[in-house]
């Protein structure tokens, strides 16, 4: 056989395994069975019905219901402080002393020159009517008798301003003790006995009544029609709630409503009073306050993470009988302590998924997984080893 001939049959041969290979590999690829995506793990909730209120919410700050800055009124040494910080004092309790020898004094003086003019004026009242009647006897002159009545009315001018200056004295020297002007509680003290305080110079310490205690926030000017019209129509509750606490709720009632809207803001200045009792709020403390204005009955409910935003709004992802994951357009109303009311989309029973959206398809299969028990114990490993169960 000539070399020719030879190649010829070589490349030939070659050719066809080629070919066969490329089938063999086609059937095999036909004769793979594509493998579906598996159901996507969900953890579902049922639509129910409840009663929710709709709420006014905000962010507001406690004020104390009356709140006095101690000073003096005079310049002394302070020799008594009568109390502990952070005490619960009532109104007119002791609270500071100051040092009186020197106000005493000055009364003592203005008491004796108020006695010396009274003695006076009785004596310049005693001539003026001796003179009177000697005038009337003919034995002084009218002139004379004029000169005794100026000096009675001198004096009782004199006594008058005594009677000032003792009144003044009196006190200036009542200024040496300062009690509590309000029932509340003590701050800080700022100057301890000992020092030497200049009149209205120091805030000596500073008394908060926390009994009853104010709110103060704010409210959009849309929501103040609503408020007027509850306050006229009686009380209206505002319910705070200290953040990050579980239980901690005082309720109580709007008092205030300012006489102007803030044209920067919209918004418009509105205070709320609490009893307090039990001090759980406390001056300065921010809080979430809620003023209560209706109630929806058998509103149609779900949990507030089975709500999501797409580009065409709103939707959850409700499962339907055969398994699968339907979108559900939804339009939502009020959010009351965890659960969103849904207003149209859904019926009362139907299952929504509240975890695991992101691995949901829409029309795709899910399967639905019980939640994990808080404080419960993690599976066990799994191990491959022969035996290890045993051990």
């Amino acid at each position: 056989m000539s070399v020719c001939s030879m190649n010829k049959l070589y490349f030939t041969t070659l050719a066809a395994m080629s070919i066969s290979c490329l089938s063999l590999a086609g059937c095999a690829k036909k004769d793979e069975t594509p493998k579906g995506r598996p159901p996507a793990l969900v953890i579902t909730a049922p639509a129910t019905l409840a009663n929710i209120p709709v709420l006014i919410k905000a962010i507001g700050n406690m004020e104390a219901s009356e709140s006095v800055a101690i000073r003096t009124q005079i310049s002394g040494e302070l020799t008594k402080v009568a109390f502990r910080e952070g005490q619960d004092v009532q109104k007119g309790a002791p609270l500071f002393q100051f040092d009186p020898r020197s106000y005493t004094a000055a009364l003592a003086k203005a008491e004796a020159s108020l006695s010396r003019n009274r003695t006076i004026l009785n004596n310049a009242r005693k001539d003026y009517e001796r003179y009177s009647q000697l005038v009337k006897d003919g034995i002084v002159t009218q002139e004379q008798a004029e000169g005794y009545r100026t000096r009675a009315e001198s004096a009782v001018a004199d006594v008058a301003a005594d009677q000032a200056a003792v009144e003044s004295a009196r006190t200036q020297l009542s200024f040496c003790t300062i009690t509590a002007p309000i029932s509340g509680r003590l701050g800080v003290l700022a100057v301890d006995r000992g020092n030497v305080v200049k009149a209205n110079d120091t805030i000596l310490v500073t008394i908060n009544k926390l009994a009853p205690i104010n709110a103060s926030f704010t409210i959009t000017e849309k929501d103040l029609t609503a408020v007027k019209r509850q306050m006229a129509a009686g009380r209206v509750s505002v319910t705070a709630e200290v953040p990050g606490t579980s239980g901690l709720r005082e309720t109580g009632v709007v008092t205030f409503v300012d006489n102007s809207i803030d044209p920067a803001t919209g918004t418009i200045r509105i205070k709320g009073s609490f009893d307090n009792s039990k001090k759980l709020l406390w001056p300065g403390q921010f809080v979430n306050l809620s003023i209560t204005m209706a109630v929806l009955n058998n509103a149609v409910v779900v949990p507030s993470q089975a709500v999501q935003t797409g580009q065409n709004g709103q939707f959850v992802f409700v499962v339907t009988k055969d398994g699968t994951a339907e979108i559900r357009p939804v339009g939502t109303g009020p959010v009351s302590q965890g659960v969103t009311v849904v207003e149209k989309g859904l019926q009362a029973g139907e299952q929504v998924v509240i975890d695991g959206q992101m691995r949901v398809i829409p029309g795709g299969k899910v399967e639905i997984k019980q939640p994990e028990k808080p404080g419960s114990p993690a599976p066990a490993a799994k191990t491959d080893q022969p035996g290890a169960a045993g051990k």
